[in-house]
């Protein structure tokens, strides 16, 4: 059984609001072409913030057969390991959850980016980022 706070009135789990947004691969910047390869989730609520990364070389080689894979691998490590904080995602390791997942969803024009920010309401933000990274990572 899980232990998931229930509205007062009913049996129904008690949602809340949450953020995400895809980590983006942008070989090209200047092309404007992206493939996923990460979704961060963010809840303010349950002070979760979480991301999943799944990168396909293949995809990132189609945009451009010179992409540095090995660079483009470290900077999405980097954008898992900031989300986890702690003293081994440096100085923003220290940071709120919130404010990591601000900085990592602030606008860059680099090769690895963030998409916009969108919204959804779920009572269990682990399951969310689940199905977000099935539907978003493949």
């Amino acid at each position: 059984m899980t232990n998931v706070a229930t509205t007062a009135m009913t049996d129904t789990p008690l949602r809340h609001a949450f953020e995400y947004a895809a980590i983006r691969i942008m070989p090209r910047v200047e092309r404007g072409e992206a493939v996923n390869a990460g979704v961060i989730v963010y809840c303010q609520a349950l002070d979760f913030l979480q991301a999943r990364s799944r990168l396909s070389q293949v995809r990132v080689l189609s945009l451009d057969p010179a992409a540095d894979l090995d660079g483009i691998e470290l900077a999405v490590a980097a954008y898992l390991e900031v989300c986890r904080g702690g003293p081994e995602a440096g100085q923003a390791g220290a940071d709120s959850a919130g404010r990591r997942f601000r900085w990592l969803t602030a606008p860059r024009s680099t090769v690895v980016q963030p998409g916009p920010v969108h919204l959804g309401v779920t009572a269990d933000p682990a399951a969310a980022l689940d199905r977000l990274a099935a539907r978003m990572l493949n």
